[in-house]
């Protein structure tokens, strides 16, 4: 392992037991910053009132934590959004949000978004599919930037089992990610889930960069933070177990492709020349192709839109 990779698992690695609640609220208190946890949402009806709830009891009435909920709605065709309004969240749906660009599927497209429509200094990405939520999630990646001012962005990191299995999830992870970042990236190495839906960062870093506009957005981002605040900057938490809805295989194909893709893109800053993905299902007569696109659409900083620009003036 890298020698900068080792020290920065001793000084950047933490749990979340090592942040009592009471050092957090102190340090936002005398900060004075502000927190928003965003949720994208895309038919999550099962699982996101819950998610709501528990950060609205555990981090705004028993304690001041979090100061915003926004579920960010990216087109559920199920209840997503009365679920999530019924549980004291904001919702607001992605095509409402600058209207004047036309919306794309993708999370990526909807995390982008949601800087228009928060306000917190620290903004806090949690998945709408968890299932067994604890507000640790929360606070626990929350809690550096509010207590270390060289820290701009954490990961969560946890055990992810696949149905009874213990640390079997991930399979996108461990087969596509962790040997791009090791191969190419050496210095995020040292992160357990790079590709994890849950982190916080500092808004002043986020509107700075690029959002791969699908399922890149996390590996693009954390690459991206890496070259432009270095990797003291980045830090991650152990927050315990995360059990959520797995994918099935060739959706993780597709996710791979993505991923891929985003990677490729950082590496030569070049085009794909086929942006697609050609996967196999048995039909009547056979195995039949299906040809899926590959996300191929990057939105810029933030901070280059008018709109924003002009939200940040007033």
């Amino acid at each position: 392992m890298l020698e900068e990779v080792e020290r920065w698992l001793s000084t950047r690695s933490w749990s979340v037991t090592d942040r009592p609640l009471h050092q957090i609220l102190a340090a936002k208190r005398s900060s004075g910053q502000t927190v928003s946890v965003v949720l994208p949402a895309l038919n999550e009806e099962e699982t996101v009132g819950d998610i709501v709830a528990v950060i609205r009891h555990d981090l705004m009435h028993q304690v001041p934590l979090v100061d915003e909920i926004v579920v960010v709605d990216s087109g559920s065709t199920d209840r997503t959004s009365e679920v999530a309004a019924a549980a004291g969240a904001t919702v607001v749906h992605r095509d409402a949000i600058l209207p004047r660009l036309p919306a794309v599927p993708g999370k990526g497209e909807v995390l982008w978004r949601s800087l228009l429509v928060t306000r917190g200094d620290i903004v806090c990405f949690i998945d709408a599919d968890l299932k067994e939520f604890s507000s640790d999630f929360v606070s626990g990646i929350v809690g550096p930037l509010l207590t270390d001012p060289g820290v701009d962005l954490v990961k969560a990191m946890y055990d992810r089992p696949l149905g009874q299995a213990a640390g079997q999830g991930g399979r996108v992870t461990e087969l596509m990610a962790r040997p791009l970042l090791n191969m190419h990236w050496p210095q995020l190495a040292g992160f357990v889930q790079p590709l994890g839906g849950e982190y916080a960062a500092r808004r002043s870093l986020l509107e700075q960069l690029p959002f791969p506009v699908g399922y890149g957005v996390e590996l693009g981002m954390l690459i991206d933070a890496l070259h432009l605040v270095g990797l003291d900057a980045l830090a991650q938490v152990d927050v315990g177990v995360r059990r959520h809805r797995h994918q099935d295989g060739q959706a993780l194909g597709r996710m791979s492709a993505a991923i891929y893709r985003t990677a490729q893109l950082r590496l030569a800053r070049g085009h794909l020349i086929r942006p697609s993905l050609i996967q196999f299902e048995r039909g009547e007569d056979g195995f039949e192709p299906r040809t899926y696109s590959v996300d191929t659409e990057e939105r810029p900083p933030m901070v280059e839109i008018a709109e924003y620009a002009s939200r940040k003036v007033a």
